[in-house]
């Protein structure tokens, strides 16, 4: 009896430190979508939150959320608590892998780097084909960090008619003044001979292309990032051009410590936005 006391003790007491919860928890998994452009199958990470299984006639909206360049679509959830926090605001997290350097481009040079079409058509159409998704672009939002945030602005802006809001973190929304990092040349070519590939392909040009109000915008980015002067250029650029945003920076570098600040910071905001296009 008193080895079963102090057994039953022992298990109270990290109950309550975890939470006072053992099975509200969100279900991680890795699946595997099929690309017909890049004709293979590409993993990924889904989050599903706890509400996702209580409430079984209940849709959800999702969060497409990219990872940045070395990554894959385990990151997120390895170096974030972005699980948690898709329970708390019950919300899906997909988390699609686009390559080391995809730069989540369609490749106008390399038909084996299709990731624009992967992430923006194949991997939504899985999800609103096997999930309960609120399969409208009101309820889908994209965000990503880096390469990511690039990819999240980048998406989100080529298709207005998928993604209703963009959260960019840290992003690379101008790959110009980086014409020998991080393996986009061998996406787009060599600039000093396809200087066309990377105008078309880099955000801040991109973003001409949008009207007031199309989809919500959120820049973040900290003020020791090396991608800060780009973001600062292209938030003045959206204010030139009349296009409604939100524009912060907070104390950080480029790392994972800033991206586990930011979606503290941003999820309600995305939360928020779902909510009004229920």
């Amino acid at each position: 009896m008193y080895h079963y006391m102090k057994i039953s003790a022992l298990f109270f007491s990290v109950f309550f430190l975890l939470g006072g919860s053992l099975v509200d928890a969100a279900k991680v998994e890795v699946i595997q979508i099929s690309s017909t452009k890049m004709e293979k199958k590409i993993p990924a990470t889904l989050i599903l939150p706890d509400a996702y299984s209580e409430r079984e006639s209940e849709k959800f909206p999702v969060l497409y959320l990219l990872h940045g360049a070395g990554g894959n679509h385990g990151s997120w959830n390895q170096y974030t608590q972005c699980a948690q926090l898709a329970d708390k605001y019950e919300f899906i997290i997909l988390c699609p892998d686009g390559g080391s350097t995809s730069w989540y481009y369609d490749s106008p040079i390399d038909p084996a780097y299709q990731y624009e079409t992967h992430v923006a058509d194949e991997c939504v159409q899985y999800m609103d084909n096997n999930y309960r998704t609120r399969a409208n672009r009101g309820s889908r939002a994209i965000s990503g960090m880096s390469m990511g945030g690039h990819g999240a602005m980048y998406l989100a802006i080529r298709h207005p008619d998928t993604f209703g809001t963009s959260v960019c973190l840290m992003g690379g929304v101008d790959i110009r003044p980086f014409p020998n990092n991080w393996e986009i040349k061998k996406r787009l070519g060599d600039m000093s001979k396809h200087r066309k590939n990377w105008e078309e392909h880099t955000v801040i040009n991109q973003a001409r292309k949008l009207k007031d109000e199309q989809i919500k915008i959120v820049l973040d980015c900290g003020r020791g990032d090396f991608f800060l002067q780009v973001n600062r250029a292209l938030h003045m650029q959206l204010l030139q051009d009349g296009i409604s945003h939100i524009y912060e920076e907070h104390e950080g570098v480029h790392n994972w410590q800033f991206c586990k600040d930011a979606i503290e910071r941003q999820f309600p905001y995305i939360a928020t936005q779902f909510a009004r296009n229920r």
